[in-house]
């Protein structure tokens, strides 16, 4: 994956931005653009030299990257992956349906947050080896899946009810009594995309992707298949039969009468389960790992599951190094308030734009995609959007699910292709692992047709579901 202009390294990259970030904000703030705050202010030097430090250990994602590897190593370390793969490969996996089982396992992975861009994106890497294709096009495709594709599901996701409450609240201050706002207010819509989604990453990867990739030819290599064992397969068996048992003793502890992993209130919004969703999963794959371990005789003694633990520090090395100038990009930008601030402009010009209620939300779903490369938070934006556009539309006897269905879609469509993404360092990070020459711009070159398409046809399927008169969800 060779490219032919200059691109510097993913950490210089970050680095940059957060130079333009700083300047941009001494711009604004010199022409009064809104609320804000240069960087290169007496206030923005001090407040950067107090925070260099808490930037980088309050990253995000950083703390949820390290305690999902942790799984993941022991997994991979004890052999548990691999002959998972070598079990499955007893029938001879057609490559093309290993495509679209990693794209539909991205859709479906938000309805666990954001452990798909943690722990899907290294496995689909080694699906995607396993049976002949590109590993690269096998963490871009899961990346695409699980960034684009994070709105749509064929269940109810951790997303669903904290963008029903903001639209509930937003409903209530404008006295608009219009439609549903709960949090299946959209199911039906987000239902029926999940299969136009996996429809168009599948003949894109398959089109485009694969083709402009070409054959591995790294420093990985794949050794084919070895029979598995009888002790191996013993070893597979009781480490899926204690997963099967941790899953069902989480379950029974969230959804029974006792459900101690629920809230105070017996909801599931910011509930211990959806919260410690992560941690519960990374404890679920490196138990399974350390059973088979043990079972398999590859483990002998605890310094032997230590071992695994530490194994996926060699990667995070790396990590370490783009997370601390993303964390730095990150929080100047936030405390800047350039994105707020450029939204908000937008959101202005968009509401004083007079055309028919269509064409609005046409409109408005592109501005979401454009505001979207900026601020990515979902949350973030339709907190302060619902605002503004929930009443705007309410005017013009627009219900607030249909709103929040057009903010979902260009809310979703540009997510792969933002600079701004949490997880772009380690999105990065594991592209390097197999092409150290792997750089924002050449994950961009493969990733723009997803999200233009994406978009396109995300944004038809709406206009047909608009024009039909069709229940958006229950």
């Amino acid at each position: 994956m060779k490219n032919n202009y200059y691109f510097p390294h993913v950490a210089t990259f970050f680095f940059l931005l957060t130079v333009i970030v700083a300047l941009v904000s001494w711009i604004g703030s010199i022409y009064g653009l809104g609320t804000v705050q240069s960087l290169l202010s007496p206030e923005g030097v001090r407040w950067l030299l107090r925070h260099v430090v808490t930037n980088f250990t309050g990253f995000a994602p950083l703390g949820l990257v390290i305690v999902a590897m942790f799984g993941i190593g022991v997994a991979q370390h004890s052999g548990f992956i691999d002959a998972c793969i070598r079990s499955g490969a007893r029938h001879k996996h057609n490559p093309w349906r290993m495509v679209i089982l990693v794209i539909f396992l991205g859709l479906l992975s938000n309805v666990v947050g954001d452990a798909g861009y943690i722990i899907l994106l290294p496995i689909a890497a080694t699906l995607f080896h396993s049976v002949g294709l590109h590993p690269v096009a096998g963490i871009i495709t899961a990346y695409v899946s699980v960034s684009c594709g994070y709105s749509a599901n064929l269940m109810l996701s951790t997303l669903d009810p904290m963008l029903a409450a903001s639209t509930q609240e937003a409903a209530d201050m404008a006295n608009v009594s219009l439609g549903n706002t709960g949090p299946l207010c959209n199911y039906y819509f987000l239902f029926a995309s999940t299969f136009l989604l996996a429809f168009i990453i599948y003949q894109v990867t398959r089109r485009n992707l694969l083709p402009a990739l070409g054959e591995y030819a790294g420093h990985i290599r794949f050794n084919g298949y070895k029979q598995l064992s009888r002790k191996e397969r013993r070893a597979i068996i009781g480490a899926i039969f204690i997963g099967v048992i941790y899953t069902t003793v989480i379950l029974w502890a969230t959804f029974s009468s006792w459900g101690i992993l629920r809230s105070v209130n017996g909801g599931l919004i910011r509930s211990p389960f959806i919260e410690g969703i992560l941690f519960l999963l990374s404890f679920g794959i490196g138990l399974m790992g350390m059973v088979y371990g043990f079972a398999s005789g590859r483990y002998r003694t605890d310094g032997d599951v230590i071992e695994g633990l530490t194994q996926p520090m060699k990667l995070l090395g790396v990590y370490f190094v783009i997370a601390f100038f993303a964390a730095q990009m990150f929080a100047c930008f936030e405390y800047s308030h350039l994105d707020k601030c450029i939204a908000i402009m937008g959101a202005d010009m968009l509401s004083s734009i007079h055309l028919g209620s269509l064409w609005i939300l046409i409109l408005f779903i592109l501005f979401t995609a454009l505001v979207n490369l900026i601020m990515v938070s979902a949350t973030a934006k339709w907190t302060f959007m619902s605002f503004i556009f929930v009443p705007f539309f309410a005017n013009m006897g627009i219900s607030p699910d249909m709103v929040q269905c057009a903010f979902r879609i260009g809310d979703s469509a540009t997510n792969a292709i933002t600079p701004f993404m949490f997880y772009m360092p380690l999105i990065l990070t594991y592209m390097q692992q197999y092409d150290k020459q792997a750089t924002y711009g050449s994950l961009l070159k493969y990733t723009w047709r997803y999200s233009l398409y994406i978009l396109l046809a995300w944004t038809l399927l709406f206009i047909l579901w608009y024009v039909t008169g069709l229940p958006l969800g229950l």
